[in-house]
């Protein structure tokens, strides 16, 4: 089962590693499954069944040219689990756009076959700024990503992901050859995917979502996080979520699976072994 073919006869690529209690990792914008392997190995070889795909339109999933809105992703991920057979006591890990697929699944698909949900760095509850969300960033600022992939899309992921990774004059928590890597992650997506996600994560909704979170959840986020600053996202849903528990990585940037790999792990596995 390297590959699930979806409903609309997308080609979703999926890496299917170990045995036991499944985990399904769903990746961040603009990557691919690849940013989890550490994470994924180490669940692997702690006696977890680890199943990680590649977001329509990324890494090597095929690139269609629509689907990319919260419900058609979701669905995505439901075609994955029911293929891979996985049909209870699953655990959910979504980081950064992969926690809106984790939030709409729980309300979309009523959380079928999930015990346990994390949130990684991620986007839930709403990255917009508006009158009842006022630590959102601003319209203006969301569409500038759009306006810079279009404008230079090579470059303006040479600087993004020095944010994402905080990547500062004087220190970096991450060596160049993970710069490096991580472009050529992104770099693979088409240019539609890569516009649409972008909007979909940027002015989705999931505030309606979270009551439907009826499972443990755990909620993970650095407060340095310049990507998807905190306070809109992970301490928003940390509060709106009844069985959440938030761990703040002091001072961390955005992505953790890389610049808090071993603490991010150790974290996943303690809550997995509860």
């Amino acid at each position: 089962m390297p590959y699930v073919k979806t409903r609309d006869g997308a080609d979703i690529y999926v890496k299917d590693w170990g045995e036991g209690r499944p985990v399904v990792l769903i990746h961040g914008w603009p990557l691919s499954a690849d940013s989890w392997d550490p994470q994924a190995m180490a669940l692997a070889e702690a006696g977890y069944r680890v199943i990680a795909y590649d977001r329509r339109g990324f890494g090597r999933s095929s690139q269609p040219w629509n689907g990319y809105d919260y419900d058609s992703l979701t669905d995505d991920l439901s075609e994955v689990m029911k293929a891979a057979g996985v049909e209870q006591d699953a655990t959910l890990v979504g980081f950064s756009m992969g926690g809106g697929e984790v939030a709409r699944y729980m309300s979309r698909h009523d959380g079928r076959g999930v015990h346990a949900a994390v949130l990684v760095g991620s986007v839930v509850p709403y990255m917009l700024k508006t009158d009842d969300n006022p630590h959102g960033a601003t319209e203006a600022q969301l569409l500038q990503i759009g306006e810079g992939i279009r404008h230079d899309r090579a470059n303006f992921f040479r600087t993004f992901f020095k944010d994402f990774f905080g990547v500062g004059y004087v220190s970096s928590p991450v060596s160049e050859a993970t710069l490096d890597w991580a472009w050529r992650l992104a770099m693979q997506a088409s240019l539609r995917s890569t516009l649409e996600c972008a909007r979909s994560f940027s002015f989705t909704d999931f505030r309606p979502d979270l009551a439907a979170f009826r499972v443990p959840t755990l909620v993970i986020h650095g407060t340095g996080d310049k990507t998807v600053p905190i306070d809109a996202t992970g301490r928003a849903a940390a509060r709106g979520i009844k069985m959440s528990q938030l761990v703040e990585y002091d001072g961390a940037p955005h992505g953790l699976f890389a610049t808090e790999s071993d603490r991010l792990t150790q974290d996943l596995l303690t809550f997995l072994s509860r």
